[in-house]
């Protein structure tokens, strides 16, 4: 079977094809970004001077997709291993009523479209057959330069998608380039307006941020533009008991070693979760910030779980077998484990239960940690017993004896549960 082609391939034959029947094509946006940092590009989108119905019809009805013909965008269909690949005709934009997307759109020329783009260093295109780069908003230089900076009027690029201000610093924290001073003013002034953006797009954003290894760099960054503030406003920054908790979260988060989104997030809003627990507030916070930046209910039980058992962590060389067992079982708990460490380290506390659950985990087995039952509900009815509310009790306690290693045959777990 002849080889596959590869994403980027794939998409250097779009162009070609694009170029061969007459059309303008060029790699655009991002992709362009990380080819000349010498990153390999996660997608190729393609920009063409093609309308999507002559995009259409040169690559056919059957392999094309229609996603955004308002926009002037069309999916050209590719092979399982190549991918999908977005070709989308040069546009310019009208104004953005909403701050979040365009009253009309109008095709246009390549310099034109490179003017309604976010920041210059996206700005680019790039011609893949004849290895030329076409920059009309000096990205290179701002490349080159390490520096993040608005496409023409910082305050229009930022009115026009208030989602422009995150991404703001995620660029600048992830490459670890320097935000340009009048983009980086032009953000301050209008950070309050984040709230037009969907929870479900600023929740997007805080991912690719958080799993970064950057995740403390761009929290700082963003505090100090106060888009922190907005999007969190639990974190009461600004008052003096949460400075001290501020510093260490943002030492935990660097601390983290490829972290999932959740345990990112997790070490993000637990010392929220303490404070309020201590003063008598909302112990359900975190659940209620998870909720509201639309959060996958997958993403909520264990980020949830992951805050509520940090404490545990602590005395847990102190509990009986049957309590950290327990926890233990969790598919979570290689995780906890991760935050509850990071956590430690940042305040400059013991790590005796740390310790203990990663010497414990590394010395059980499965089977030693999480047993086989010795009894069921079914084995209760059996001895006679009536099904009711004692049923849950009993067999947790039975439970807790096996896992406290005083019971270990299913003859000893019945007489147990007859005693109880």
């Amino acid at each position: 079977m002849a080889n596959q082609p590869t994403h980027r391939e794939f998409t250097l034959d779009v162009v070609r094809q694009l170029q061969d029947a007459g059309y303008i094509a060029y790699w655009a946006g991002g992709c362009v970004r990380d080819v000349l940092l010498g990153r390999e590009p996660k997608d190729y989108d393609v920009a063409t001077n093609a309308h999507p119905d002559q995009v259409r019809e040169l690559f056919g009805k059957r392999k094309t997709l229609e996603v955004g013909l308002s926009f002037g965008v069309v999916i050209v269909v590719g092979t399982k291993s190549a991918g999908n690949v977005e070709v989308a005709t040069f546009r310019t934009e009208g104004d953005y009523h909403d701050g979040r997307r365009p009253s009309h759109v109008a095709f246009c020329t390549p310099e034109a479209d490179a003017m309604r783009r976010d920041f210059t260093i996206n700005g680019m295109f790039y011609d893949p057959v004849h290895q030329q780069i076409h920059d009309f908003v000096e990205g290179q230089r701002d490349l080159g330069n390490g520096l993040i900076r608005a496409i023409g009027n910082p305050g229009d690029r930022m009115r026009e998608d208030k989602l422009r201000m995150l991404r703001g610093v995620r660029f600048t924290a992830s490459l670890e380039f320097q935000l340009d001073e009048a983009t980086a003013q032009a953000i301050r002034s209008m950070s309050s307006e984040i709230y037009v953006v969907s929870a479900e797009r600023i929740a997007q954003e805080l991912k690719k941020m958080l799993i970064d290894r950057h995740r403390a760099n761009a929290m700082s960054l963003a505090r100090e533009l106060n888009l922190f503030q907005e999007i969190l406003p639990e974190w009461k920054l600004g008052e003096p008991q949460y400075e001290d908790d501020w510093t260490n979260t943002l030492q935990a988060l660097h601390l983290l070693d490829e972290p999932s989104f959740e345990l990112a997030f997790a070490a993000l809003v637990q010392a929220v979760h303490r404070h309020n627990t201590a003063n008598g507030l909302e112990a359900e916070i975190v659940s209620a910030i998870v909720k509201r930046f639309r959060l996958s209910n997958r993403e909520h039980d264990r980020i949830v779980w992951l805050v509520a058992q940090l404490p545990t962590v602590e005395t847990l060389h102190q509990r009986q077998p049957s309590v950290w067992k327990r926890l233990m079982s969790h598919d979570g708990f290689a995780e906890l484990v991760a935050l509850a460490r990071v956590v430690a380290l940042a305040e400059e506390q013991p790590l005796d239960g740390v310790l203990f659950c990663e010497e414990m985990f590394k010395q059980l087995s499965p089977e030693q940690i999480a047993p086989a039952l010795l009894l069921t509900g079914d084995d209760l009815i059996q001895l006679g017993l009536q099904s009711g509310p004692d049923f849950k009790r009993i067999l947790e306690a039975v439970r807790d004896a096996q896992l406290n290693g005083e019971i270990s045959t299913a003859d000893e777990a019945r007489q147990l549960a007859l005693k109880l």
